[in-house]
């Protein structure tokens, strides 16, 4: 199948550029011809996405609109896989070359900042249908900045966004959740999929090519060890990871911590892995928290490799994912579950694909999303070293069903279906 992958930039921006790094060297060795189509190849400050020999790309902004859009007709795809895309003129011309299939890695056309949540008074997931009512809820629940232009010209961005995801021929989500808010906004429930996601497992997936076979090798099985949870654990290591900015709720976990330590009654070692716009005013806040609370430590350690990630997954007892906006899935926490770390989060959006309450961890309310109870949430995690051992196995088990070769089997599913028509 000759497959055009379309994004609006070729650099490992965030998570869109992860998935396409991974997913297109998996495709090309199942023997698909691929090509990228992007408009820009910044910023520069970041890893390029690597494509396998004989990938051919293009950039908008290097080659010009015309030349991009000709190349890519000229090409011939089959199939145009597309995930994101700036401007909607484009967009709406690439939908002309061939049969298109749309990722909605975040609410694309359904929210006027993108972020799905009311900021004020208290920071609560939004579940209206966008519309122009959205307009009269921007200003008062802080839906974003405060400039009357940038709302107006979000809103129409949006709005045409939303006009266009209606020509392709599916869209595919990586949670219920998403699933859901697009079938809320009219569209048919065979026209948008959710299939499995994955996630990074610690042990390298082999590739057909390595294998010889049409498939991607299992994912060990682990065992967990008897728990360490005892009265020879000196204290409790909790990890946070990834992008910090309000609706993250990195001051929401910090705030949290005072209860769990005064309930659990052993020193706690809370790690933040990651960076942000947000991270000055959680260092702060975690200053303070640690002069007013002993036996309280927390540090800043910032983006870590892969390889640094999974040893500090391996060292951690929980992960802490204390998002308050409605993420569309929440990475982490399947990637905490491979190396059998249960996760406290709150109840929000597709969080609940992946952590069953009692199984792999536990959630606290979301609507509103409260310290103390995130709070409560880590505290069932911790309390019982036989709960907590099984919670561990529920983890790995749970994580194991978002892996690569799933992934690829549903994807393939739905383009073969589409190109066939």
């Amino acid at each position: 199948m000759r497959i055009a992958f379309i994004n609006w930039s070729r650099r490992k921006v965030g998570g869109t550029e992860t998935y396409l790094s991974l997913i297109i060297p998996e495709l090309a060795r199942l023997g698909h011809t691929l090509a990228f189509w992007h408009e820009v190849d910044e910023p520069l400050n970041r890893e390029q996405i690597a494509l396998p020999e004989g990938v051919q790309a293009w950039c908008v902004s290097e080659i010009g609109a015309r030349r991009a859009l000709a190349a890519l007709r000229d090409w011939k795809p089959d199939l145009i896989y597309t995930h994101k895309v700036t401007s909607p003129r484009l967009e709406a011309e690439t939908l002309k070359i061939a049969p298109a299939v749309f990722f909605a890695h975040d609410y694309y056309g359904t929210c006027i900042s993108g972020a799905k949540t009311f900021k004020y008074p208290v920071v609560t997931p939004c579940s209206r249908e966008f519309g122009w009512k959205c307009l009269l809820h921007y200003y008062p629940h802080r839906c974003g900045g405060l400039s009357p232009v940038t709302m107006l010209r979000l809103f129409r961005l949006q709005s045409r966004r939303l006009e266009l995801l209606r020509e392709y021929k599916a869209i595919l989500t990586h949670s219920m959740h998403m699933r859901s808010e697009y079938l809320k906004h009219g569209f048919a429930p065979d026209q948008v999929h959710n299939p499995s996601y994955y996630a990074h497992s610690p042990n390298k997936l082999t590739s057909s090519s390595e294998t010889g076979q049409n498939d991607v090798s299992p994912i060990p099985t682990f065992d967990a060890a008897p728990s360490e949870l005892n009265e020879r654990k000196l204290d409790y290591h909790l990890l946070f990871t990834g992008r910090m900015d309000l609706l993250k709720g990195g001051r929401t976990f910090i705030e949290a911590l005072p209860q769990v330590r005064d309930a659990m009654k052993r020193p706690l070692r809370v790690t933040f892995a990651g960076d942000g716009p947000d991270r000055a005013a959680w260092e702060r806040k975690a200053a303070k928290a640690q002069r007013s609370v002993d036996g309280l430590r927390i540090d800043f350690v910032g983006w870590l490799q892969r390889d640094k990630l999974n040893s500090l997954y391996q060292d951690c007892d929980l992960l802490v994912f204390p998002s308050l906006w409605p993420e569309p899935f929440g990475l982490a926490g399947p990637e905490a579950g491979f190396h059998g770390v249960p996760v406290a989060a709150f109840n929000v959006g597709g969080v609940t694909d992946w952590l069953i309450d009692g199984v792999n961890g536990h959630l606290a309310p979301g609507d509103p999303p409260t310290a103390s109870g995130l709070a409560q949430a880590i505290i069932k995690c911790l309390q019982d070293p036989t709960d907590y051992n099984r919670l561990r196995r529920g983890a790995v088990q749970i994580a194991q069903q978002f892996n690569l070769k799933n992934h690829l089997a549903a994807l393939m599913s739905i383009f073969e279906k589409i190109v066939r028509g």
